[in-house]
């Protein structure tokens, strides 16, 4: 869900005696809609992409680009050494405004503000000087984009245009009751909030529905006499809320994974839904945004590698199709020396330029006819020559598909690996070391130049009993974790014919108890295609047991004397094993 304006409030609460009176320390942009400011140790992330825009504090460490962005290094000449002055909502509006105390560099005192608008699809990061104008913003909107509202360098800051609402914090009780009577009696109850209120999202006006009738698609006429009183009394108690600021993180969880989040418990949804409460609401924004930021940096910065490595594994996919069809013809390659045999026999009755051959098959034990197409051009002993140099070709061309069939089928699995492995990746380096595993295997051209890359490490766990466990990002990562790095007597674990990551559980000689190898198992599990499943086959052997065949794609092995534990992944787990 979007954040609205009541869940933006509980977190400027949560926010303001954290981060007043603080200085900014350094700016960070990792991604264009992302600015982090870092004051004194906490880490404070502005988002203004259209899908997640939000202001919290975050735990969760991104990359930077090597090359600060252009508005990055604005915001640095601005507001490193500014303090934290005040931290503003306007009347339950989408929008923050971060006012910080600076020092210029000829040592003026003046004061700069940080606007950001989150209100989706036209969310933004403005910053304005002094005197309220606008220094510069994430995204420029000229008179060719919006002719009632400009957001460019220069001109003094407006706020976004009105809806004609009446924020839902300002209502009374009988101006509320005169537009429900005003209404018409066909309107659904939360329709009728947003219709007149703003500051209201879609699943806080359903959720007034259902707590003030029980449904959550109730119309007004379904209210009775005295139902207008108590539905005001179901949203008097949520303004209660609002003015008390007793409000409650709260993450609705769907089968495990994170669907919604609120200020409050939300009944709506009974038992379809689990209520998890969190401590602080910056928690339950990095969790609840933590797996589809990785998507989206999937999307963004892999679209072309996945474009790429679908693009090969779909043509091998043909190739192999059209590989499997010549081999079943020469599954019949019998019947072309037959031909051969009984042209062979019949010279004597034959004339060149007739199209067939009718004769008595004697290779058939019910003493049938068969008719054997002749090509007229060729005498018959060519037409004999021509179905024995088939027979021989299709005879050898058997051994020949085999091979190629075997190597279309472990090009294709090492293709799946390697989405597989984009779909894990997290930082730049992760792209950059796919990219280079990609060019090695000749399916991505080469480059002119030799790149300087730096070694990725691999991803690090500590599970609960204190062993080290440690996951290949990519397949060359994998073969050097593995074939090279682990110790024989280390646990390698892989999830059971699904293609994931390479596991080594580091033992050090150690027995190792069945909870450790339980925890490696889930993840192991976790970074693999089985991520969203259940009861997920892992095996696990000793590292002494794992062999890489003689020209084996990366990250393909095999290994023997293994056992198999079936486990479920918990994303919550592998957040508190993974060491940063």
């Amino acid at each position: 869900m979007a954040l609205d304006a009541i869940c933006l409030q509980a977190i400027l609460e949560e926010l303001r005696p954290k981060l007043l009176g603080l200085r900014v320390d350094k700016v960070q942009q990792p991604s264009r809609d992302q600015l982090i400011l870092l004051l004194r140790g906490n880490r404070l992330l502005l988002n203004a992409g259209a899908n997640a825009p939000r202001i919290q504090l975050t735990e969760l460490v991104r990359e930077n680009p090597a090359e600060p962005p252009m508005f990055c290094m604005l915001l640095r000449k601005h507001l490193v050494g500014g303090k934290v002055a005040e931290i503003i909502q306007p009347a339950l509006e989408r929008l923050v405004r971060l006012e910080l105390d600076i020092t210029d560099e000829f040592g003026r005192v003046g004061r700069r503000t940080l606007v950001l608008e989150a209100m989706g699809r036209r969310s933004n990061l403005i910053l304005l000087d002094g005197e309220g104008r606008i220094i510069d913003c994430l995204r420029r909107v000229d008179a060719d984009m919006s002719a009632q509202r400009q957001v460019l360098p220069g001109l003094y800051y407006q706020m976004p245009s009105g809806t004609g609402r009446l924020p839902i914090i300002e209502e009374m009780e009988e101006s509320f009751l005169d537009k429900l009577s005003a209404a018409n009696p066909e309107r659904q109850l939360d329709a009728f909030l947003l219709d007149h209120y703003f500051g209201l999202s879609p699943l806080m006006a359903r959720e007034l529905a259902y707590r003030a009738t029980g449904e959550t698609d109730s119309r007004i006429f379904a209210l009775g006499p005295d139902g207008g009183k108590r539905f005001w009394k179901t949203v008097s108690e949520l303004l209660d809320i609002i003015k008390e600021k007793n409000f409650t993180p709260i993450c609705l969880r769907k089968e495990g994974l994170a669907a919604e989040f609120a200020c409050i418990p939300i009944r709506q949804y009974g038992a379809a839904m689990e209520l998890v409460p969190y401590e602080s609401f910056s928690a339950l924004l990095d969790d609840f945004y933590a797996v589809r930021e990785q998507q989206e940096r999937t999307n963004q910065r892999g679209a072309d590698l996945i474009r790429t490595v679908t693009t090969v594994r779909d043509r091998l996919r043909r190739k192999l199709a059209q590989q499997e069809r010549d081999y079943l013809e020469t599954q019949n390659r019998d019947h072309l020396r037959i031909c051969g045999d009984l042209i062979t026999a019949n010279l004597y009755r034959m004339e060149r330029g007739k199209g067939q051959l009718v004769c008595e098959n004697f290779y058939d034990e019910a003493g049938g006819t068969i008719s054997i197409p002749l090509d007229p051009l060729l005498t018959p002993q060519q037409n004999a020559a021509k179905y024995y140099k088939r027979y021989a070709k299709a005879k050898s061309a058997e051994h020949h598909l085999q091979e190629q069939m075997e190597i279309a089928r472990r090009d294709i699995a090492y293709m799946e690996s390697v989405l597989e492995a984009i779909q894990h990746a997290e930082t730049e380096q992760d792209f950059l070391d796919i990219r280079a595993e990609l060019r090695e295997g000749g399916f991505l051209k080469k480059q002119g130049k030799k790149e300087i890359r730096r070694a990725a490490r691999p991803r690090q766990f500590r599970t609960s009993s204190g062993f080290r466990v440690l996951v290949g990002r990519n397949n060359r990562q994998n073969d050097q974790l593995t074939m090279k790095e682990a110790d024989y007597r280390d646990i390698w674990l892989h999830t059971q014919k699904i293609h994931g990551s390479h596991v080594i559980l580091r033992t050090a000689g150690r027995e190792v108890d069945a909870d450790t190898l339980v925890e490696a198992a889930k993840i192991a599990a976790y970074y693999s295609q089985a991520r969203e499943s259940g009861n997920v086959p892992v095996d696990y052997t000793q590292v002494r047991y794992v062999k890489k065949p003689a020209g084996a794609r990366p990250g393909m092995v095999t290994y023997q004397a293994y056992q198999t534990v079936y486990v479920t992944p918990e994303e919550a787990l592998i957040q508190r094993l993974k060491e940063s």
